[in-house]
């Protein structure tokens, strides 16, 4: 038996449950098929490495919605609060910063990767880099039929337990290939198909495009299916309304929401990102190429019943004024005057805006529907959604239902959470505790 652990993976799960294993006395061998380990680390937040958020358990849980319920025991024994802790005990301390992201405090990715690899080390754990795993199989060895055999490309391995944290599909410039979901299948398991999540969202609207650099600190947004029957039949009954007042109406009605989010949004020379379009990216990702439509709330803070009151009440006070110019006092100067224009009031004064026409206006702030494309796929992605359908694996321990001494942790599993470090802390939670049974 050339070990009692062997990881696959060297990210933050993996390199958790090394740690977590070597310091329980397991002998354990952790391969990264890269020439070193934790690039994705590296180059996470930044490079800033945003890696828990300041919440508990429950926080956490809530953040990755249903299947947020797996993490419960994870969560228990290795939450937001030990990993600040742990990383503190290793020299490196970490601050909460807006929004409840948590840093550490010097701002480099590489301290976060150099602990962990320090630590690891440290409790015995052989680190083998630029050894990428080919196969896992059963490998019964001197009568005893729960070894696994592990086949690299340079050699072959045998192990009593083997964790698979192996990451999705995101950043494969980072070496992430998505072999892991292979290896899961020909054990046995079943793959939610895996999905660019934490992405970028990709726009061919003209005006979207004309609008780079715009940003907003805060807007809300929702992904709808576009119901293509009804967009046709919304077209034929109003042939003579402008192609940009037409296009401007929202299509969906709001029980076809899909998923909202609600933060910062930038305009790009691709669509749409910040954390509000790449929260809501997974959906996106979901659907068919184009068959996705974005809701946008310029004005988050009040209902559509206010807004509507606060444009009246500015027009009444400002008739003069043209309606980009009202807009302005709440919006950037270029979004007001395309949300003016979409509405078909580009050139009109306040005073001259009748009644449907402050409605439009009024639309475009709290209901402005932006046609997708899709996202910018996964060399764009943070994460991947899909992965190992989570009711095979012991959310207890991490060990297979189907394949006994095979664990899972990390992004493999069909687990993603939003911005804002919900990810990482599942990798460090999941792998701690794998780190425990391995």
């Amino acid at each position: 038996m050339d070990c009692d652990a062997l990881i696959v993976g060297g990210g933050p799960a993996g390199l958790m449950a090394a740690l977590r294993a070597a310091l329980r006395g397991r002998r354990v061998v952790l391969l990264e098929r890269n020439r070193r380990p934790g690039i994705k680390i590296l180059i996470s937040g930044g490079t800033h490495c945003n890696l828990t958020h300041a919440t508990d358990a429950k926080g956490v849980v809530a953040a990755f919605g249903p299947n947020g319920r797996f993490l419960h025991s994870a969560l228990a024994r290795f939450g937001p609060d030990d990993v600040r802790d742990f990383f503190a005990a290793e020299g490196v301390p970490t601050v909460v910063e807006e929004g409840g992201k948590v840093f550490p405090r010097s701002r480099r990715s590489g301290d976060v990767l150099e602990a962990l690899l320090a630590a690891a080390r440290r409790a015995g754990a052989i680190i083998a880099a630029g050894e990428a795993v080919e196969t896992v199989e059963r490998c019964p060895t001197g009568g005893d039929s729960t070894a696994l055999a592990v086949t690299t490309d340079r050699r072959r391995w045998i192990a009593r337990h083997v964790l698979l944290a192996t990451g999705g599909c995101s950043y494969p410039a980072c070496g992430t290939r998505g072999d892991g979901y292979a290896l899961a299948e020909r054990l046995g398991h079943a793959v939610s198909p895996p999905r660019p999540a934490l992405a970028p969202l990709v726009c061919s609207e003209p005006w979207v495009r004309q609008l780079q650099g715009v940003s907003l600190a805060d807007a809300a947004v929702a992904v709808r299916a576009i119901d293509r029957g009804a967009q046709r039949s919304d077209d034929r009954r109003s042939p003579n309304e402008p192609a940009e007042q037409r296009a401007a109406r929202p299509r969906s009605s709001p029980d076809q929401s899909r998923c909202r989010a609600r933060g910062a949004l930038l305009f790009t020379h691709f669509g749409l990102s910040g954390p509000a379009a790449m929260d809501v990216s997974r959906e996106v990702s979901a659907l068919a190429p184009g068959g996705a439509q974005l809701v946008c709330d310029f004005a988050p803070d009040c209902s559509a019943v206010e807004w509507t009151i606060r444009l009246e009440e500015a027009i009444r006070a400002s008739g003069k004024r043209a309606a980009a110019s009202l807009l302005a006092r709440w919006l950037p100067q270029r979004l007001a005057q395309a949300l003016a224009e979409r509405a078909g009031l580009d050139d009109r004064r306040a005073a001259e805006i009748d009644r449907p026409g402050r409605q439009r206006l009024a639309a475009q702030v709290k209901q402005c529907s932006i046609a997708l494309e899709g996202t910018r796929g996964f060399r764009k992605a943070e994460v991947t959604a899909g992965g190992v359908v989570l009711d095979q694996v012991d959310s207890r321990t991490m060990e297979s239902r189907i394949a006994p001494g095979v664990f899972f942790a990390g992004e493999l599993l069909d687990l993603d959470g939003p911005i804002g470090g919900f990810n990482f802390q599942a990798a460090f939670s999941t792998g701690f505790l794998a780190g425990e049974h391995l």
